[in-house]
C-alpha cells in the first residue's frame, strides 16, 4: 500500500441535545428531558478523545489541531464554563495551531444569545447561528423555537462583541415558500452583514416528520429561480461562493468545512460523531461513535468498553469516490497532486474515468488541476457514480 501524507487535522464535537426536534432534522439529536448532564458528558467527551489519541498513536506521534467544530443538537445549551473547561482540556491533550478556528453552533434564542460573550472568552472565535428563516410563520412550520427578532438580535450581538467571524444558516425552498419570500429572507440576512452565509435548500430526509408527512415544497423551476436570483444578490453584496451552499466575504471561509471537502482528517467525539484518520502506512480509517446519549454515557469510566460503534478501513477502490464526493462540493480547482497525497493512489488509477468525464464536459483540466464545469454541477450524481467501485 502506498504511503500517505497525513493532511490537516480537525476535531468535531457533537452535543446531542436540543429543546425541540425539528420536523426536517435528520441529525443525531434528542429532545431534552430534564437538565443536561453537562459535567458527565464533558467527562465522557474527554475520555472518548483520550481513547482515540491513544489507540491511533496520536499521543506518541502528535499532530496539531487545525480547527474545532462544536455541533449538535444545540451546543449553546452547554454553559460558557462547560465549553471553556472542555476546550482547555482538549488543548492539554493535543496542540492547537496558532490560528486555530473554533466554531460553535448556536440557536438565536434570547437565553443562548446572551452567552455569546462568554463563549468568546472561553476560546470560541466563530459562531454559526441557526436562523433558517426570518419569516415567523415559516419558523413555526419548521419547528424552530426562536422568532425573527431574536435571530436579528443574535446577529447584531455577534458583531457587537467583536467575534472574529460568524455564520448565518439560512434555508430556502421551504414549505409553501414563494420566490419573493425566499429572496426576502436572503435580503434580511445580507442586511445583517455576516462574514459568512450558509444558504442551502431544504431537502426531505428519511426518518423525519416531514418525510412521513411531506409538506408542499416549491417545484424545480421555482427552486432554480430562487437559486439564480439569490446567487446574484449574494454576489452583488460582496459574497463569494466557495462551496455548493457556502458563501463568504473574502477571507472568511469556514476552514473546518474546507478541511472536510479537501479530504482532510478529523477526530469525531460525542454521540454519533464520525471521524477520518490517515496514516503514513497508507491506511485510511473511518470511525463512528455510539449514537444514543444513554449508551454513550454508560461507557464513561468503563475501561473494557470503547466509545466507537463502528470502525473500518477505506478500501483503495472506494477512495476515488470518497475523495471526489467531497472535493467536487468546492468551487475552487482541485490540484491533481492532492488526489495522490490524500488517497495514496496514482493518477493512473482514475485516468480512464477522468478522460470520460472531460469528454462529457463535466470537468476541465490543466497540467496541474481539474475543475468541475457548470455542466458537471448539473450532472454531479452521474459524475460521482463514475468513480464508484464496482460491486
Amino acid at each position: 500500500m502506498a504511503t500517505l501524507t497525513p493532511p490537516a487535522l480537525s476535531l468535531y464535537v457533537h452535543i446531542p441535545w436540543c429543546v425541540h426536534k425539528c420536523p426536517y432534522c435528520d441529525f443525531n439529536s434528542h429532545e431534552l428531558k430534564g437538565t443536561i448532564p453537562e459535567a458527565d458528558y464533558i467527562d465522557a467527551l474527554l475520555d472518548d478523545l483520550d481513547q482515540d489519541l491513544n489507540d491511533y498513536a496520536l499521543t506518541a506521534h502528535p499532530r496539531e489541531l487545525h480547527s474545532i467544530f462544536i455541533g449538535g443538537g444545540t451546543p449553546s445549551l452547554i454553559s460558557e464554563q462547560g465549553i471553556e473547561r472542555m476546550l482547555n482540556e482538549v488543548k492539554a491533550r493535543i496542540a492547537f495551531a496558532p490560528n486555530i478556528e473554533i466554531t460553535m453552533e448556536a440557536n438565536p434564542g434570547t437565553v443562548e444569545a446572551t452567552r455569546f460573550k462568554g463563549y468568546l472568552a472561553a476560546g470560541v472565535n466563530r459562531i454559526s447561528i441557526g436562523v433558517q428563516s426570518f419569516d415567523n410563520q415559516k419558523l413555526q412550520r419548521l419547528g424552530r423555537i426562536h422568532d425573527s427578532a431574536e435571530a436579528q438580535k443574535a446577529a447584531r450581538l455577534a458583531h457587537d462583541i467583536g467575534l472574529p467571524s460568524f455564520n448565518l444558516d439560512l434555508m430556502h425552498g421551504l414549505p409553501d415558500q414563494t420566490i419573493e419570500e425566499a429572496l426576502s429572507d436572503l435580503d434580511e440576512a445580507i442586511a445583517l452583514n455576516p462574514p459568512h452565509l450558509s444558504w442551502y435548500q431544504l431537502t426531505i430526509e428519511p426518518n423525519t416528520m416531514f418525510y412521513y408527512k411531506p409538506p408542499t415544497l416549491p417545484d424545480d423551476d421555482e427552486l432554480w429561480d430562487i437559486f439564480e436570483q439569490g446567487h446574484r444578490k449574494l454576489t452583488d453584496a460582496g459574497y463569494v461562493q466557495y462551496e455548493i451552499s457556502g458563501y463568504s466575504k473574502p477571507g472568511f471561509q469556514c476552514r473546518h468545512n474546507l478541511n472536510y471537502w479537501r479530504f482532510g482528517d478529523y477526530l469525531g467525539i460525542g454521540c454519533g460523531a464520525h471521524g477520518k484518520l490517515s496514516f503514513t502506512d497508507g491506511r485510511i480509517v473511518r470511525t463512528s461513535k455510539i449514537k444514543h446519549p444513554r449508551g454513550y454515557l454508560a461507557t464513561k469510566g468503563n475501561l473494557t468498553k470503547s466509545y466507537r460503534d463502528n470502525v473500518f478501513d477505506v478500501a483503495n477502490d472506494d477512495r476515488p469516490f470518497e475523495f471526489f464526493m467531497n472535493r467536487f462540493r468546492l468551487i475552487e480547482p482541485c490540484p491533481k497532486a492532492d488526489f495522490s497525497t490524500t488517497t495514496g493512489l496514482p493518477l493512473s488509477h482514475i485516468q480512464p474515468t477522468m478522460d470520460w468525464a472531460i469528454a462529457q464536459g463535466y470537468l476541465s483540466e490543466t497540467n496541474t488541476h481539474w475543475q468541475i464545469t457548470e455542466k458537471g454541477k448539473l450532472f454531479l450524481n452521474d459524475l460521482l457514480e463514475a468513480f464508484m467501485a464496482e460491486e
